[in-house]
């Protein structure tokens, strides 16, 4: 299976999706923060990065991270982004897929937390190109 990266400062959260998507075969890899999730993507390239957006330390961590993947990383800038956030429980934004863009937000795809671990797992496979779109 894949090698996935999930990057997110929930530890629970994170130990949890973890489990759920190595049941599904995948080799996956945490970090807490967006500056050991870089330096962990230079030393292997994940075929798949689980992003959330607000970490502490900066509340727009992961949009920075994700600008970093798609604009100044060649080996990585093809890599399929799944971003997972909170951020409109938090702030009234209305944040969603349609604001998914190459300069902004270059995600791949986008999926709200409190996270459904099924959609989760039909949403991975999609974007590995493993499942049917219609699944997720």
């Amino acid at each position: 299976m894949a090698y996935l990266l999930i990057v997110d400062d929930d530890e629970d959260f994170a130990t949890t999706a973890a489990t759920v998507l190595r049941s599904e075969g995948h080799d996956v890899h945490i970090e807490l923060d967006t500056d050991d999730a870089a330096k962990s993507m230079e030393a292997k390239p994940p075929d798949l990065v689980i992003l959330d957006v607000m970490f502490p330390e900066d509340a727009s961590a992961g949009f920075e991270l994700a600008r970093s993947i798609r604009h100044e990383n060649e080996k990585l800038k093809t890599v399929p982004i799944l971003m997972l956030t909170a951020i409109n429980a938090k702030f009234p934004l209305g944040f969603g897929p349609n604001d998914l863009d190459d300069s902004w937000l270059p995600a791949t795809d986008f999926l709200e937390k409190p996270v459904d671990f099924d959609v989760l797992k039909g949403k991975v496979a999609q974007l590995l190109g493993e499942g049917n779109p219609a699944d997720s």
